[in-house]
């Protein structure tokens, strides 16, 4: 630019931009101001996402409306769009009901999904640490298998699954439900990618400077380093045990369900009262409403720090 252009600069407010034209030889000298189209989202954008924010929550409000009822609410054409008032009498026949078991079953969902999200995260984190920084020999050949189990539906592996753990006399157990899902595939793979991007090999240097071996290398820095991405798998691992239903349908006892198991039973008799069921499944979505509500930051976090590379 030439000591005769004019330059251009943006002056920025809460709201709007505005370019603002200044004349080279004299800066405070404004010749022209014209408007930029401002950062902030139009009405179609905003549109779009009451659209979706209403899709998401639709059902819960079709489930509220219908537990809050009566058995005949679901049948009934005149229905009230506006929420009845049986809702806490539905919750407490559910929480109540001998063939339910809703506190064993809950604190079964509790246990079996934050230990599996736990082990998830740490062994995860473990090797995703070893395949991103630490070179061995098929080291990429044995993460593609990893990835490529994925292909493989787990319907396929129930029956050998079933038949070992009958013969280590672990069904009924909780313990069933827990071991199988100790790390995932995706989780290994998620936290790979996470930790191959975030965290450059000069801190590995520097630890091992300091005389830190591999462990401790990966306690000190790789743990620190991978917590929003393990934030984010341990919340989705999280729920993913929570709403398991095929495996802990087959492998434990009725009398010792998970929360999905234990309301299935709501629909066991000849005749279903949904205003009963969908009152059940409102209440197993609270400690989830809990979660998300508590562990929110970290997953905002978490997805931001995977979808903006440094």
């Amino acid at each position: 630019m030439t000591a005769t252009e004019p330059a251009t600069q943006a002056t920025t407010s809460l709201n709007t931009v505005t370019a603002v034209t200044v004349d080279a030889k004299d800066p405070k000298r404004r010749l022209r101001s014209r408007p930029v189209r401002g950062s902030r989202p139009g009405w179609f954008v905003y549109t779009a996402l009451a659209v979706v924010l209403g899709s998401a929550l639709f059902p819960y409000y079709w489930s509220l409306l219908i537990g809050s009822g009566d058995a005949g609410t679901i049948r009934d054409p005149n229905m009230s769009w506006l929420p009845g008032g049986n809702f806490i009498e539905n919750a407490l026949t559910v929480v109540n009901d001998p063939a339910v078991n809703f506190w064993r079953a809950l604190w079964n969902s509790i246990y079996s999904s934050a230990l599996i999200a736990l082990s998830v995260v740490f062994f995860s984190t473990l090797a995703g640490w070893a395949f991103a920084k630490l070179k061995f020999k098929g080291g990429k050949w044995l993460l593609i298998f990893v990835v490529a189990t994925m292909a493989v539906p787990m319907q396929l592996g129930v029956v050998p699954l079933y038949i070992l753990f009958a013969d280590l006399g672990w069904t009924g157990n909780i313990g069933a439900i827990i071991i199988p899902a100790l790390v995932t595939a995706f989780g290994v793979f998620w936290m790979t990618q996470y930790i191959q991007q975030s965290v450059p090999d000069e801190l590995l240097e520097a630890a091992r400077v300091d005389g830190a071996n591999s462990f401790r290398t990966f306690l000190t820095v790789g743990l620190p380093a991978a917590r929003p991405a393990a934030a984010m798998l341990g919340l989705f691992t999280f729920v993913t045990a929570w709403n398991n239903f095929f495996w802990p349908f087959i492998v434990l006892d009725r009398s010792d369900p998970t929360l999905p198991v234990a309301l299935s039973l709501l629909q066991s008799n000849h005749f279903v009262d949904y205003s009963i069921v969908l009152a059940g499944v409102l209440l197993s979505t609270i400690p989830l409403l809990i979660l998300f509500v508590f562990a929110g930051k970290q997953l905002v976090s978490g997805i931001m720090a995977g979808a903006v590379k440094g």
